[in-house]
């Protein structure tokens, strides 16, 4: 049982990368060859590469070639609801912490 642990947090890994979350969020509709994700994110060419190696490593993402192009795309749908999830109980306490602070105003 142990190891399934290990690896969930060597994928988990994988999201603790602001840009890669970006690139995630960026395939979520559909997928993009490496020039329109370097376009749209503003990526050089070698830290978007070295991005997609890490994301295809843990097969976060998969690739297709089509004459010189490689396109990407997320592997699972899952990947983006438990991004998506994520966020939410972020924001979720953001408001949270926002309330406290609120109510913290008016005791004094």
């Amino acid at each position: 049982m142990e190891k399934i642990f290990e690896l969930h947090a060597d994928v988990c890994k994988v999201f603790s990368n602001a840009k890669r979350l970006e690139i995630l969020n960026t395939l979520r509709d559909r997928e993009m060859t490496a020039s329109e994700l370097i376009e749209k994110i503003g990526l050089s060419k070698a830290n978007l590469s070295q991005h997609m190696s890490v994301l295809k490593s843990k097969g976060v993402v998969l690739t297709r070639r089509e004459g010189v192009n490689i396109y990407y795309r997320i592997s699972n749908t899952k990947i983006i609801q438990a991004c998506d999830l994520m966020r939410e109980v972020l924001l979720e306490q953001f408001q949270e912490k926002g309330k406290m602070v609120a109510s913290l105003r008016r005791i004094k």
